[in-house]
């Protein structure tokens, strides 16, 4: 009855990694994140926090995504997995699956991946019906 209310993107980038700029490793991040280079690792938002990555025109990542939003100009080799909102926009370049919640997708985006439905990943639950008890 009482949905969980989405959370809100963050309106302001607590850190930037620059054009020019080459991380090999796994990055883990809070709030917002713009990345202009590249990264060669993971990103992944701490859990439990509303959490927005930015990637620039510029901006390389090959490695997993997981934050709650994300919006994509860039390119990105590897799965992505956004819990809330993913806006690629006309430069995105994805080389992976991309599991979402909420999706905006611009004339001239490429996805080169499956795009899967957060609802779609839910657990199947069998039912079964209640045995009658009309003779007794």
């Amino acid at each position: 009855m009482f949905a969980k209310q989405p959370s809100k993107p963050q309106n302001r980038i607590d850190s930037l990694i620059g054009t020019g700029t080459k991380i090999e490793g796994n990055v883990s991040f809070s709030g917002g994140l713009r990345v202009d280079g590249e990264i060669k690792g993971n990103v992944t938002a701490l859990a439990e926090q509303s959490s927005t990555l930015v990637l620039s025109e510029k901006a390389r990542i090959e490695g997993e995504i997981r934050v709650s939003h994300l919006v994509v100009n860039g390119t990105i080799e590897g799965p992505v997995f956004v819990s809330e909102f993913i806006e690629l926009q006309s430069g995105s370049r994805v080389k992976g699956d991309i599991h979402y919640s909420t999706l905006e997708m611009q004339l001239g985006a490429i996805i080169e991946g499956r795009l899967v439905h957060r609802s779609s990943e839910a657990k199947t639950v069998e039912l079964k019906l209640a045995k009658s008890n009309a003779g007794a």
